[in-house]
């Protein structure tokens, strides 16, 4: 069983840098993820530190600087309704934000570690629509005006089936993250009604350029909208620990062909508390039941995180004979 740690603003740590200088340079983006991959041996590797941000800031957005080791993140939102969203063009991939420079950084990752799998994140509609507007406005667009909404997500699938051909492009792939989508954000209504027709297409559309299924990760309470993630034909699925996972895991014994990673608690090593790591492991194996597409992985690795830490986890993975 492959150990795949979540390392975004965690490649910051292992190369002594804060998150924000490591967000902003493409040298110490593929210096980070390049030492964390040498430590870890980890899959995906995925070529980001703020991974939501990217394509919000190449629409217009503007990403702060957060104090200390904080996680650059955006507070003002540019736009306030689902209408301006939709006269939106697509960004330029090739030359809007940080896109290039997240792209470049990832090519050198895979030109010096051709033996890892690298790829770009790409964000969903409803979290780009979230970065943009802010959830409280678009909540309030959900409520009185469902159908703007809708059309707003679809829009920006344009830009974002545009991404993924940039990345193809340079022969990288992609890992897809639409965390803000998910249940209490979102009810389980709302998501089928108002998000999933544009997260099928943006998977569909991005599989066809990839050439393969691509993973859907979202974190949250995901268990009672896992169907509704299902139909979108996603290859790969994330059972995070914000939800019942072992209901998760029993809905998924009907999809033995869909690739899910269990997520462990990550607190137990981010404290250091190794007694408290193994037992989690001891949980998560035993919710994988002998599952033959699984995979053990943190949820988001916080900076914090002590790297000895995180390679004696992989340690005690491999010692019961499951890495």
């Amino acid at each position: 069983m492959q150990f795949s740690p979540s390392v975004y603003e965690h490649a910051a740590k292992v190369i002594g840098k804060s998150p924000w200088e490591v967000s902003r340079s493409g040298d110490l983006l593929a210096q980070g993820n390049i030492e964390a991959f040498n430590l870890y041996n980890h899959a995906p590797v995925v070529v980001g530190i703020d991974i939501y941000n990217l394509e919000a800031e190449a629409y217009g957005a503007t990403v702060e600087k957060p104090s200390g080791n904080g996680i650059p993140a955006i507070h003002k939102h540019p736009y306030s309704t689902t209408k301006e969203l939709i006269n939106l063009e697509p960004f330029n991939p090739q030359t809007d934000g940080r896109i290039p420079m997240a792209i470049e950084a990832a090519k050198r990752v895979s030109n010096q570690c051709p033996e890892a799998d690298v790829r770009l994140p790409v964000a969903g509609p409803f979290s780009i629509a979230t970065n943009l507007m802010g959830f409280e406005n678009l909540l309030c667009e959900i409520a009185s005006n469902p159908d703007s909404v809708v059309e707003a997500l679809c829009h920006l699938v344009t830009g974002q089936v545009e991404f993924c051909r940039e990345i193809v492009r340079h022969g990288l792939d992609i890992a897809f993250f639409e965390s803000a989508a998910v249940p209490p954000l979102m009810s389980p209504q709302d998501f089928r009604s108002i998000e999933l027709g544009a997260l099928v297409s943006i998977i569909e559309k991005a599989a066809a350029v990839v050439g393969h299924p691509v993973p859907c990760v979202m974190g949250g309470n995901t268990t009672p909208i896992l169907e509704a993630i299902l139909e979108t034909g996603t290859g790969y699925v994330c059972c995070p620990v914000g939800t019942d996972q072992k209901m998760f895991m029993e809905k998924m014994k009907s999809h033995p062909e869909v690739m899910v990673r269990i997520n462990m608690d990550p607190r137990p090593m981010t404290s250091g508390n190794l007694e408290a790591v193994k037992k989690e492991v001891d949980r998560v194996l035993q919710l994988a039941n002998n599952r033959e597409k699984v995979c053990i992985g943190t949820g988001c690795l916080p900076f914090e995180t002590n790297p000895e830490v995180v390679l004696k986890t992989r340690e005690y993975i491999l010692s019961r004979n499951v890495l």
